[in-house]
């Protein structure tokens, strides 16, 4: 190639062609953007404007480098793709958008704490420590002793953090329990009953779906520990999409997203402009709680405290 030069970097085999200088740096910003979208491929070309001569050295390793480690991935709203052949989902939707979104590595692995909480906070504005808590309740999905990251795939272990009666997926003893079902999510969201969802609403859906596994899976289980897994996993739509205060979450932007695993800015979402925290979380988890005792007046809120007892500790 006339005025061309052509040399190959360590790291994932990749190619580099360096021309002469201007636009450099603004088309290495543009690609750094963009890292996920190249892993799939085994040669990514990378094209400069620079004289070979005086080209740094450095910046082409710190690019192979980013290459190599999803760590340097920079996340995006508009930047989303699906996953591809070779990577990593699991039964998790939201960690599954945030990957899908670039704010977790797009090939689902190498999900360090230091991954996930920055992850969490630049894709959906969880502080720091609910992120730390979350990563924690993870990585006991990796079956690796003293494991410091755990994969997508990892959480598919079925009741570890993965259970029967999910909103959206099958029961493990069907099969796929992590690949989302719409026949599943569709039975869940007929109690979805206005465009406005309520602590309630999401709540009649949880019940429902647990009824059904349990009448239908001979090998249903749902422990104490799953259910607090459960009411925090139910809470998740009104604590990211919805008004936390009251309670409440628009319809449209739950549907987007359960079904196309990906953030509903085109509808409207905007990220919380203040950071989420765990004290938001136990709130929230608690409404729904409260949603899904079905003994009214006044001994209903007698019988939600002696169920918080009996969960002290979860939180």
């Amino acid at each position: 190639m006339d005025g061309q030069t052509t040399m190959n970097v360590p790291g994932e085999g990749c190619y580099y062609i360096l021309w002469d200088m201007p636009n450099a740096l603004l088309r290495y910003q543009c690609c750094t953007i963009h890292l996920h979208h190249f892993h799939s491929f085994s040669k990514p070309t990378f094209v400069y404007q620079a004289p070979i001569m005086i080209f740094p050295f450095t910046l082409l390793l710190s690019i192979s480098t980013a290459l190599a480690s999803p760590h340097y991935a920079r996340g995006s709203i508009e930047g989303w793709a699906p996953a591809g052949p070779n990577d990593f989902r699991g039964p998790c939707p939201m960690m599954n958008t945030l990957a899908n979104h670039g704010f977790l590595p797009h090939d689902g692995k190498g999900l360090t704490k230091e991954v996930v909480v920055k992850g969490l906070k630049d894709g959906l504005n969880f502080n720091e420590t609910l992120g730390g808590i979350m990563f924690d309740q993870a990585i006991i999905a990796n079956p690796e002793p003293n494991a410091t990251f755990f994969t997508l795939d990892n959480l598919n272990r079925h009741n570890v953090l993965e259970h029967d009666a999910s909103m959206s997926r099958s029961d493990a003893f069907f099969g796929n329990n992590h690949i989302f079902n719409q026949t599943i999510f569709d039975t869940t969201k007929v109690y979805w009953t206005d465009e406005t969802l309520s602590a309630e609403m999401l709540a009649n859906g949880k019940l429902f779906r647990q009824i059904e596994s349990r009448s239908t899976n001979p090998e249903y289980t749902f422990t104490a520990t799953t259910e607090a897994f459960s009411l925090g996993e139910v809470a998740a739509p009104i604590i990211v999409f919805g008004e936390i205060e009251g309670g409440t979450v628009n319809r449209s932007f739950v549907e987007y997203f359960f079904q196309n695993e990906r953030l509903p800015a085109e509808l409207g979402w905007v990220k919380k402009s203040s950071p989420v925290t765990i004290d938001q979380i136990i709130r929230t988890s608690q409404l729904v709680e409260n949603a899904t005792i079905l003994i009214t007046g006044s001994e209903a809120a007698a019988h939600s405290a002696s169920r918080r007892d009996l969960h002290g500790g979860k939180w």
